[in-house]
Parts: structure tokens; C-alpha cells; sequence
């Protein structure tokens, strides 16, 4: 694999991480990972069910 090549997949790799980051930065670094899931299956009947059985 040539240096060009190898250059070209480097800065894809770049891209893919920053934008990574950014989205994982959109959360707050202080908030638990939960607490954006709460409140998720609010009057879902599914998730009432499997609790039921």
C-alpha cells in the first residue's frame, strides 16, 4: 500500500472519529449515560406486557 493510500485512509479514520466525537459530546460529559433514556417506555403496552409476564 502506497503512502498516498495509506494517507487517504488515515484522514477517513480522522473524519469517522471526530464526528464520533461530536456525537458522543451532544450528551454532556457529566451526564449519565441513563438518564437520556428515561422515561423510555412511558405507557408503552409492549414493555407493560413483558413486565406483566
Amino acid at each position: 500500500m502506497s503512502n498516498t493510500e495509506l494517507e487517504k485512509r488515515i484522514a477517513a479514520l480522522e473524519a469517522e472519529v471526530a464526528l464520533l466525537k461530536s456525537k458522543a459530546g451532544k450528551n454532556g460529559a457529566n451526564s449519565p449515560w441513563w438518564k437520556d433514556h428515561l422515561g423510555v417506555f412511558v405507557d408503552d403496552p409492549a414493555h407493560e406486557e413483558a413486565m406483566r409476564l
